[in-house]
């Protein structure tokens, strides 16, 4: 039986080949102006996944540019409802105009690793996301809280990050977070996919080799017997 699996990218942060991730990923993650991004952006983002047939997401992040969301920050929770509630809005106007809608959730940097573990912070984005499916890593807080809801939920690996032993994140600022060696992602996509633990694996946007690393893992992930399929 062939599996099924999604391929998943953060898009529309200015900093790589938007058009051309789109044409390798089944579903992207759209910045919505807090860490990067802006409406211009976020609406050709959206015309071109509805073309290449790609899922669109909301990415959403603490509200700081100036360090790419990649700092923690501490918010109270009506603000961050409301900051996120604010982000979705703005990428759902988008989403729309280009005949396209919002899929799901996906929070980004520093909020992303904070919500795996801190309820506050994750009640905080669910509150203001409505209904949306959420997209994130296996044993996090906010999946198991959307899960408590009733909402869906989509857990991801990330191929191109480090672990630790608890199956989180190796920070960035730690040495062999981030690897970029193309095939060593592929390689580690295809075991992460055929794990079962997760449902969409996710290729880093903003990064010069991002295309080439994406298009790796898609080669990879389909010689292996997977079909690549949007998880919405």
């Amino acid at each position: 039986m062939t599996r099924e699996i999604d391929l998943n990218a953060d898009l529309g942060e200015g900093v790589t080949d938007d058009v051309g991730l789109l044409g390798v990923v089944t579903s992207a993650n759209v910045a919505c102006g807090y860490h990067a991004g802006d409406e211009a952006t976020m609406r050709m983002v959206c015309e071109e996944a509805v073309r290449r047939g790609v899922a669109v997401g909301a990415q959403v992040s603490y509200a700081d540019r100036a360090n790419f969301g990649r700092v923690e920050m501490e918010v109270d929770h009506d603000v961050l409802r409301d900051q996120v509630a604010h982000q979705v809005s703005l990428l759902n106007d988008a989403a729309l105009a280009s005949g396209a809608q919002v899929a799901y959730l996906k929070p980004h940097g520093a909020l992303y690793n904070r919500v795996v573990h801190d309820e506050g912070q994750a009640r905080a984005v669910l509150d203001g996301s409505g209904r949306l499916p959420v997209l994130g890593l296996p044993g996090a807080a906010i999946l198991r809280l959307a899960e408590e809801a009733g909402r869906a939920v989509h857990r991801e690996g990330f191929p191109d990050r480090a672990y630790t032993a608890q199956g989180t994140l190796v920070p960035r600022t730690e040495p062999g977070a981030v690897i970029t060696d193309a095939q060593v992602i592929a390689a580690r996509a295809v075991e992460l996919a055929q794990s079962g633990d997760v449902e969409s694996v996710c290729v880093h946007g903003d990064s010069p080799g991002a295309v080439a690393s994406a298009e790796a893992v898609r080669r990879a992930l389909e010689t292996a017997g997977m079909s690549l399929r949007g998880f919405t």
